[in-house]
């Protein structure tokens, strides 16, 4: 099926995909999305499914192993660990998400005029590549250090030390199109810089920049069970996934579902993001979607 424009170029029209046919092509981003819709779905309704303070204290209840009292046994003072897992999804999914949507804007922002500034480029790339050149967490770590422990901070920390590789991205993508006829074109015309910007460049960009927004979402949820594996995380008051495990670690071999269970919803997470990840890559890549 074809749609005559001009009297001379027929343009393709591609009919939208069934359901059906998006299982078939993408399965793993419909599982990693099913199962991070789960995930999100166990956050937010966290106070529906347990009854149980996450911070209660018990003591003569401590070190149960999972039974049909406590779906997942309670730690060494006696804190559900069930309603503190669910709990715990919410400061990972925020981290995560929250991570994801600041580094990709600042990173965008950056990249758009380190790419088509060339004057500014020298400068911004020097300042990015220095702080790539400190791992990611060390940097989290020294950034938490100077100040007090808490969600936003922790988000503004690892947005830090994800930022430079969104504007590499969005460099490199910004570095190939300005080169492009269109551009050339629409710069003979006359079209001021931002409007260029706007309208041919960051629509090109959105493509890869969705992609490793998921990357970063799944990288910073596990930095943030790191800092709070450390003590430099979110507040001891605050279940999270990551000071479960540290709570748990002095305790492993006599109670190591404490560790293997928070550690287990870790995993999945991170897993469900990168599916996502990989499905969209493959949807949005024309190369991967003309083979598939």
């Amino acid at each position: 099926m074809s749609v005559l424009v001009d009297n001379a170029i027929d343009v393709p029209v591609t009919p939208r995909m069934t359901w059906r046919e998006t299982l078939r092509r993408h399965p793993t981003m419909i599982l990693g999305g099913t199962v991070l819709t789960l995930l999100i779905l166990m956050a937010i309704f966290a106070p529906l499914l347990t009854s149980l303070d996450p911070n209660a204290l018990r003591p003569p209840r401590r070190l149960r192993w999972p039974s049909a009292e406590y779906w997942f046994g309670t730690d060494m003072i006696g804190r559900d660990i069930y309603s503190r897992i669910l709990y715990g999804a919410r400061v990972s999914l925020i981290v995560g998400f929250g991570v994801a949507i600041c580094s990709t804007l600042a990173g965008l922002f950056i990249g758009l005029v380190a790419g088509f500034n060339r004057t500014g480029d020298a400068v911004i790339m020097r300042i990015m590549d220095g702080l790539m050149a400190i791992p990611p967490i060390l940097l989290a770590i020294a950034l938490m250090a100077l100040t007090r422990a808490s969600i936003e901070n922790v988000i503004v920390a690892i947005t830090i030390a994800e930022v430079p590789r969104v504007v590499r991205l969005v460099r490199g993508v910004v570095l190939t199109l300005r080169e492009q006829p269109f551009v050339e074109a629409a710069r003979a015309s006359g079209t001021r810089a931002w409007v260029i910007l706007m309208r041919h460049i960051l629509p090109n960009t959105m493509a890869p920049l969705i992609v490793q927004a998921t990357y970063i979402c799944a990288s910073a949820i596990i930095t943030e069970a790191i800092l709070s594996f450390l003590g430099a995380g979110v507040p001891p008051t605050v279940p999270s996934w990551g000071n479960i495990i540290s709570e748990g670690r002095t305790l492993f071999q006599v109670a190591a579902y404490i560790v293997v269970i928070p550690g287990l919803f870790l995993s999945v997470t991170v897993l469900a993001i990168n599916l996502v990840g990989d499905g969209l890559r493959d949807a949005l890549d024309p190369r991967l979607a003309r083979r598939m």
